[in-house]
């Protein structure tokens, strides 16, 4: 509460009730004072101390700076300071600094009292689809699990995508207090949020600046709270599981692209010099009955010859077809022109191959952030036991914890280093020159070749 007092004008009172004191971006009263007082409305601003003025040394000192030059002083009762007096700025720098410390310790505090309550099963959040949120616990709501079952069982079973299912909610008008509007995102969002299957994962936000108070996506910066079989689940987890699955399944086939566009290593990346159009493969048989792969252009696959379609339109190719084994030996000559050793090469490529089998290194080193992290806390753990904060039995349970999480993680830590050397002896020689190839484009006359890591080109002249 901020009072506010004139020789001519009567008292004016401002309160921001249950608005925190760290940042004044929301606190409507304190910005409409200032503005006051910048209008000459008062002569004083009478507060009980620096915490109720602001927690934020920054803001105290630049506030009462900018009240200072329209001649409002600003008093602190219980601080004695009256910012008109010479040493004023000094002293508040001071308490103010005090209060933003105190501040900060009260965040570490509630933080770790909400923590505590994740772990033991409290739900911090609101209401969603499907379920209400009361004292910390939650209940299924019938008619929004309803839909949820619907959703799901469009995705799985009969086999629609997220746009036609919200498309089909919107024309069906199922309506939702907890849905605004049904939208592809939407759908996404309740296929892959695992408390449907009776799972409860916390913390997928956290606030790493208690001045700010902004919220930002935890990417693994600090630890989850993962509960399972926390609560009543709206579907079953072999459903969840297969939804997911089919989600994932979708991402690595690069939908939109052309249907031949992943099949195999080369797919997409050999190009016809007539039309711009891709290569396909295509299985032959020889006259021993053996099979073969080979590549011709899609253009020329699908329309034949150069020829005019009913509609004036020109269509088809020439499309000279070339054989897997060729490319392969064209890449094996290109790697011949390169002054460089094999290994390297993989070196170069290690991240990429490690991408498809779903092995990224930035994921070693967020496990290696996490020990870190843990160990960290193991340290305040002795602070909060020392202080009081906590009891010798909290002490235990929670240095036991920490011990079991590193040991957890430094496992998976090996687990990982154990994978990336397999993926060196898994990689075979079509898909490695894969990797290295841009594109290869296809002519009567010479093939060229462009490569993806290095500044390389080079063109290989076919003898017919």
């Amino acid at each position: 509460m901020y009072k506010a007092k004139s020789n001519c004008i009567k008292d004016s009172v401002y309160i921001d009730e249950g608005i925190s004191g760290t940042n004044t971006k929301k606190r409507k009263e304190f910005n409409r004072m200032i503005t006051c007082a910048k209008n000459g409305e008062f002569d004083f601003i009478i507060t009980k101390e620096i915490s109720r003025f602001a927690r934020n040394t920054l803001d105290s000192i630049y506030y009462t700076r900018e009240l200072k030059k329209y001649g409002v002083g600003v008093i602190f009762m219980n601080d004695n300071i009256n910012t008109l007096d010479s040493d004023a700025e000094l002293r508040l720098t001071i308490m103010s600094s005090i209060a933003q410390e105190e501040s900060r310790k009260t965040s570490e505090r509630v933080k770790w009292g909400q923590k505590r309550q994740m772990e033991q099963g409290v739900v911090f959040g609101r209401s969603m689809l499907g379920y209400d949120i009361k004292d910390g616990k939650m209940y299924v709501n019938e008619e929004g699990a309803e839909i949820v079952r619907l959703i799901f069982h469009k995705f799985v079973q009969e086999k629609k995508g997220t746009h036609t299912i919200a498309r089909e909610l919107r024309e069906e008008n199922l309506q939702s207090m907890k849905i605004r509007k049904w939208s592809n995102t939407t759908i996404l969002r309740i296929i892959q949020n695992e408390k449907y299957c009776g799972d409860l994962i916390q913390k997928k936000t956290y606030t790493p600046d208690f001045l700010s108070h902004k919220k930002k996506i935890n990417f693994g910066q600090e630890e989850f709270v993962i509960i399972k079989d926390h609560h009543e689940p709206i579907i079953s987890r072999e459903l969840f599981d297969r939804a997911n699955c089919i989600l994932t399944a979708k991402s690595f086939s690069q939908e939109g692209k052309n249907k031949y566009s992943n099949r195999y290593p080369f797919s997409g990346k050999i190009k016809c010099a007539r039309c711009g159009v891709s290569y396909v493969a295509r299985y032959k048989t020889r006259k021993d009955g053996s099979k073969y792969k080979a590549w011709r252009c899609l253009e020329a696959t699908k329309n034949g010859i150069p020829n005019i379609d009913r509609a004036g339109n020109k269509i088809g190719c020439v499309g000279f077809s070339i054989r897997n084994e060729e490319v392969i030996h064209i890449m094996e000559l290109v790697c011949r022109q390169l002054k460089i050793e094999y290994n390297q090469i993989i070196d170069n490529l290690i991240t990429i191959i490690e991408k498809v089998v779903s092995i990224d290194i930035t994921e070693v080193y967020a496990l290696s952030e996490k020990v870190d992290a843990i160990k960290k806390k193991c340290t305040n753990l002795i602070d909060l036991y020392t202080s009081g904060d906590i009891d010798h039995n909290e002490f235990i349970f929670f240095r036991a914890k920490y011990n079991t999480e590193i040991e957890n993680l430094k496992s998976e830590m090996e687990k990982q280093d154990i994978l990336r050397k397999e993926i060196r002896n898994r990689i075979n020689e079509e898909e490695f020159y894969a990797k290295l190839l841009d594109k290869m484009i296809i002519d009567r006359e010479k093939i060229d070749v462009y490569l993806n890591m290095f500044p390389f080109s080079w063109s290989y002249i076919i003898n017919r």
